[in-house]
C-alpha cells in the first residue's frame, strides 16, 4: 500500500507537470493549474493580471503581442504571460492586486516590481535590461546601425578604453535607466563612421534634431539628466504611455497645452511652440493634451477647463503642492507662448486659484455652500464653529454622505454658534488648505480658528459627536475603509 501510495503522489506530480500552457498571440495563457509550472520552467516571465473590461488592459494588450513576438524573433528566453484576474481570482488575492493592468516580473523564480513602459519598444528593453548587461557591445559600424535603427531612442557611448571611468559612469548609468537602450563601442571604425570623439555620449533619436551629444560634466546625475531632458520631444504629448517620463523627470515645470485633435489643432499650433520650447529646454517641460480623449477630462476640470474654452494653456510647478498659472492673453502663439512662459520664469506671475461664482443662495440651505471668495470669512468666523467637508463631485463616497450631511445639517440649523458648510475643492482651490483625499472633513473652532480634522465614521452619530465635542470625539485610530480609487485627488501620474 505504501508503494502504491507513492506511486500515486508521483503520478499526480507527473499530471501537474504537464498543465498545459496554452498561447494567445504569443502569450501564455497562465491560470492556477499551470502558474507554477510557467514560474519554474522559465528564467524570464513578464505576467500581466487584466480584466477583460479593463480598457487600459485592452490598449496594452496588441503592444504587449507585439513584444512578445519581438522577443520571441529574437530567441529569447523572455516569456510574456497573462492571467484573467477575474477569473482567476485566488491567484489575484495571493499577488495582492490592486487595479489593472498589474505586471510582475519573475528573474529566476524570484518577483521583482515591474516599472517600465507600456509600448512594444518600452517593454522589451525594460526585460533585456534586467536579464543582460547595461549596454550592448557594438564592434562593427554593421552592429552600430542595425541598433541604432532597431530603436526610437538609442544611447550609445564611444570609449575607446571601456574600462575608463568615464566608461564605468556611462554603463552605471546604463543600469539604471531602464526605459531605453544602451549601446557601447571602442572600435575605431565606428567611431570614425559616425564622427564622434572618444568619450563622448550620444543620443540618437527618430524625431527632433535626431541625435545629441552628452558635452557636460561626466557623472551619473548629469547623464541621467541629459537622457531624460532629450529622450522626449521638444514638445511631447501627453498620454498613458508618456505621463510616467514627464511626471519622473527632473524638469517640474510643465507649460500644459490643451488642444483638440478632431478641431485640428495639433496641425495648426505645435508647430508654432517649437521655438519656444527650445528656449526653455531643460527648464521648462510642454506638454500637449488632447481634450478628445475621456481619460482626461479630469485634467480639465483640475484646472477649471470646459471643452469650449479650449485651445488653452496653463503653467503647473510640481514644487508647490501642483500650482497654477494662468496666461492674461490665452492665444497659443509663439510670441504670447513665449511672453507667458518668460513671465513664469522670472517670477512675475501669480498663483491662479480657482473659484466658483459665490451662488445668491449660498447660506439658504441648512448645508452652507463655500466658495473660494467666501470661504475664510465664513470658516475663520471667531464666533462660531465651522464644520466644512470638502467634497468632489464624482467621488462615491461623497455621493454617500452627501444624506447623511444634509441629515446633519438640518439638526443643527437653530445653532448659531455652529455653521455645517460644504465646499467643492475640485473647483474651489485655496493658498493655505490643501487637500489630500475626498470626502475631507474638518472643524474650524471658535476663537482660535483651529483645524481638526474628522477621523472617525461618516455617520449622522459620530459627526454629531464630533461637532458637540468640539473636535475632540472622532480624534481615535482610523478605522481601515476601502477607498474607491477616484476618491482620492488626481495624483501627478494621472494628470
Amino acid at each position: 500500500m505504501r508503494s502504491f501510495g507513492v506511486c500515486l503522489a508521483a503520478f499526480c506530480l507527473i499530471v501537474t507537470s504537464l498543465a498545459k500552457v496554452e498561447t494567445e498571440d504569443g502569450v501564455l495563457v497562465v491560470t492556477k493549474d499551470n502558474f507554477d509550472n510557467v514560474i519554474q520552467d522559465n528564467d524570464y516571465v513578464l505576467l500581466e493580471f487584466y480584466a477583460p473590461w479593463c480598457g487600459h488592459c485592452k490598449a496594452l494588450a496588441p503592444e504587449y503581442a507585439k513584444a512578445a513576438k519581438k522577443l520571441e524573433e529574437a530567441n529569447s528566453p523572455i516569456k510574456l504571460a497573462k492571467i484573467d484576474a477575474t477569473v482567476e481570482t485566488s491567484l489575484t488575492e495571493k499577488h495582492l492586486v490592486r487595479g489593472y493592468p498589474t505586471l510582475k516580473f519573475y528573474r529566476k523564480g524570484t518577483q521583482i516590481e515591474y516599472t517600465g513602459g507600456r509600448q512594444a519598444d518600452e517593454i522589451v528593453n525594460w526585460l533585456l535590461k534586467k536579464t543582460g548587461p547595461p549596454a550592448k557591445d557594438l564592434s562593427t559600424v554593421e552592429e552600430a546601425k542595425t541598433f541604432i535603427d532597431a530603436h526610437k531612442v538609442a544611447i550609445v557611448g564611444f570609449f575607446k578604453d571601456a574600462e575608463s571611468d568615464a566608461a564605468k559612469v556611462f554603463l552605471e548609468v546604463g543600469s539604471t535607466v531602464d526605459d531605453y537602450v544602451f549601446g557601447i563601442t571602442s572600435a575605431d571604425e565606428v567611431l570614425n563612421e559616425y564622427g564622434i570623439e572618444d568619450g563622448k555620449i550620444v543620443l540618437f533619436k527618430k524625431f527632433d534634431e535626431g541625435k545629441v551629444v552628452f558635452d557636460g560634466e561626466l557623472t551619473t546625475a548629469a547623464v541621467q539628466n541629459f537622457i531624460s531632458v532629450y529622450s522626449l520631444p521638444l514638445v511631447v504629448e501627453f498620454n498613458q504611455d508618456t505621463a510616467q517620463k514627464i511626471f519622473s523627470g527632473d524638469i517640474k515645470s510643465h507649460l500644459l497645452v490643451f488642444l483638440s485633435k478632431e478641431a485640428g489643432h495639433f496641425e495648426k499650433y505645435v508647430d508654432g511652440i517649437q521655438e519656444p520650447a527650445k528656449k526653455f529646454r531643460g527648464e521648462i517641460l510642454f506638454v500637449t493634451i488632447d481634450t478628445d480623449e475621456a481619460d482626461h477630462e479630469r485634467i480639465l476640470e483640475f484646472f477649471g477647463l470646459k471643452k469650449d474654452e479650449v485651445p488653452a494653456m496653463r503653467l503647473i510647478k510640481l514644487e508647490q503642492d501642483m500650482a497654477k498659472y494662468k496666461p492674461d492673453n490665452p492665444e497659443i502663439t509663439a510670441e504670447n507662448v513665449l511672453e507667458f512662459v518668460t513671465a513664469f520664469v522670472e517670477g512675475k506671475l501669480k498663483r491662479h486659484l480657482l473659484t466658483q461664482d459665490l451662488p445668491e443662495d449660498w447660506d439658504k440651505n441648512s448645508v452652507k455652500v463655500l466658495v473660494g471668495t467666501n470661504f475664510h470669512e465664513i470658516a475663520f468666523d471667531k464666533q462660531k464653529d465651522v464644520l466644512v467637508e470638502f467634497y468632489a463631485p464624482w467621488c462615491g463616497h461623497c455621493q454617500q454622505l452627501a444624506p447623511i450631511y444634509e441629515k446633519l445639517g438640518d439638526k443643527y440649523k437653530d445653532n448659531d454658534k455652529l455653521v455645517i458648510a460644504k465646499m467643492d475643492a475640485t473647483a474651489n482651490e485655496l493658498e493655505d488648505v490643501k487637500i489630500t483625499s475626498f470626502p475631507t472633513i474638518t472643524l474650524y473652532k471658535r476663537e482660535t480658528n483651529e483645524a481638526v480634522e474628522f477621523k472617525g465614521e461618516r455617520t449622522l452619530e459620530d459627526l454629531s459627536r464630533f461637532v458637540e465635542s468640539g473636535g475632540t470625539h472622532g480624534q481615535g485610530p482610523e478605522e481601515a475603509q476601502e477607498e474607491d480609487e477616484d476618491d482620492d485627488v488626481p495624483r501627478k501620474d494621472e494628470l
